[in-house]
């Protein structure tokens, strides 16, 4: 499922029209007609009264239709249009004429029209005032109305996005917009779907299709990240295969104050299915570490001349490398981590500490022939771009994607929907895990899981994205089953990969 901008998805529906000839009247009414078949499904009885808001547009065009069809359906219908008539326009204006023609009861908002009143008359609010098109604050009317609705304990259905939301990335908004209950978001989700600050406003959302051709979609580059695309990309075990087969990992970090960080790490490779996994910390760490793992060998970082140097750890036997987990900040481990970078000729990942340590040398991941993978946060993405955390949760997909095409790198920014960028700049975007994952220890999870499935893939962006599902099921499940989001720790996610296995994998 494709992922867009305002833009792109004016060139979509441009493209639909122009070049594949299907009328915008047509599309107008399949939007309608579905989101109303939607509606009747959810709806408990055709006796529940329901008014549409509409605005100009194709967003009150669609709101025209929905009114003539609930009609024909059997419910009772009133329809608030709150533009003055010149501004229905085109398509919206041809199903305004066909509401009527039915015999549609159609209200036209004046100075000092009674919403108290409407609200009477009214089960259902259907919110087709603004699309996709909106920017900047609420005004007259709309804000009006808008505030009204959000005050009322009616069921509100928003068409295609809540009314006052913006589509894309948008930093400065006063917060006032429709708060729907559900959102029946037309063909594609747009960007503040994902975004922290306007996801509340969709409540549940569905897409619904309307005829758009598949090819219309070719040139946009970001989407969701699904089940089905794990089934479709996760290698298979093979019968014959050896421990070798299934990726010798090494995980550098942990520390004599912070051992848990890099034990969980190996924990999560070795239940995700990698095949040998060798932990390189310092000396006081191993004890607490081997208590916990014994199926991890170990390789101490620190000797009795001082640190040991990459090119002692013959590297060239691992597949993968994962650093930066608990090892600290000091000049020590951040000469190891700029060492590693540099000398290790395998895919490396890169969390925590080890963020802190790689952004003084940022553009040197550009001269790396193997592929480099940052995992930060938002906080740690802000820092990484000298920027701000609300910048980064304002704008996570624009600077996600500029800073992994600059630095020629893999980012995972972490969140509530984390993004995964390509070099390239194509993003994807996963949807699983709730509220339980923020907590010490989730990211180190995060970063064995995401080690072992690096070793395993071909594409180590269908890897990384295949890693996030994982851990984020892994967390649903419990959630659901076993755990609250209040109670669940990093532990438990990890060894709830074996369930998530058992339903996802043949």
């Amino acid at each position: 499922m494709h992922i867009v901008t305002a833009k792109e998805m004016y060139e979509i529906d441009r493209m639909t029209i122009e070049e594949y000839g299907i009328d915008g009247k047509i599309l107008m009414e399949n939007a309608g007609r579905e989101i109303s078949r939607r509606l009747d499904d959810l709806l408990s009885s055709s006796q529940e009264r329901i008014t549409v808001l509409v605005g100009s547009g194709n967003n009150g065009g669609d709101g025209f239709v929905i009114g003539r069809t609930m009609m024909n359906l059997g419910y009772s219908v009133k329809i608030l249009q709150l533009v003055p008539n010149d501004r229905i326009q085109g398509d919206a204006h041809y199903h305004k004429k066909l509401f009527l023609a039915v015999g549609g009861e159609l209200i036209h908002w004046s100075e000092h029209f009674s919403m108290e009143t409407l609200e009477k008359e009214t089960d259902v609010w259907v919110d087709a005032m603004l699309g996709i098109g909106t920017k900047g604050a609420l005004r007259g009317p709309i804000l009006e109305v808008c505030s009204f609705v959000n005050s009322s304990n009616r069921l509100t259905i928003s068409v295609d996005i809540p009314s006052g939301v913006p589509a894309e990335e948008e930093k400065e908004h006063d917060g006032k917009a429709i708060q729907a209950d559900i959102t029946y978001i037309i063909e594609a989700p747009k960007l503040s779907t994902f975004l922290q600050r306007f996801a509340s406003f969709y409540g549940r959302w569905e897409v619904v299709k309307i005829g758009i051709p598949n090819t219309a979609w070719q040139h946009v580059k970001r989407a969701i990240w699904s089940e089905g695309k794990v089934q479709e990309t996760l290698p298979d075990r093979e019968c014959f295969s050896h421990k070798g087969t299934h990726g010798k990992g090494f995980i550098i970090g942990g520390s004599h104050t912070m051992p848990g960080a890099v034990a969980l790490t190996g924990a999560a490779a070795l239940r995700a299915g990698s095949g040998l996994i060798t932990i390189g910390t310092v000396a006081e760490a191993i004890p607490s570490i081997a208590a916990q793992l014994t199926e991890v060998t170990f390789q101490k970082l620190r000797g009795r001349n001082g640190w040991i140097q990459p090119q002692d750890f013959d590297l060239c036997l691992f597949d993968a490398v994962a650093i930066g987990m608990g090892m600290g900040r000091d000049e020590e481990t951040a000469l190891l981590t700029k060492q590693v970078v540099e000398s290790v000729d395998c895919p490396v990942l890169i969390d925590a500490d080890g963020l802190h340590h790689v952004r003084n040398y940022l553009s040197s991941l550009r001269e790396r022939n193997q592929p480099t993978v940052l995992t930060p946060h938002p906080g740690e993405m802000a820092m990484l771009s000298n920027s701000d955390i609300a910048s980064i949760l304002a704008r996570p997909f624009s600077i996600s994607k500029s800073f992994a095409m600059e630095y020629g790198i893999y980012l995972v920014l972490k969140g509530p929907f984390t993004i995964v960028t390509t070099p390239t700049g194509e993003q994807w975007v996963n949807q699983t895990g709730n509220a339980g994952l923020a907590k010490g220890g989730s990211g180190d999870a995060l970063s064995g899981i995401l080690l072992t499935m690096m070793m395993q893939h071909d594409s180590i962006q269908q890897a990384l994205s295949n890693g996030c599902y994982l851990h984020g099921k892994s967390a649903d499940y419990l959630v659901e089953h076993h755990h609250s989001n209040r109670d669940l720790l990093a532990s438990d996610v990890i060894r709830g990969l074996k369930q998530v296995f058992r339903t996802i994998t043949p």
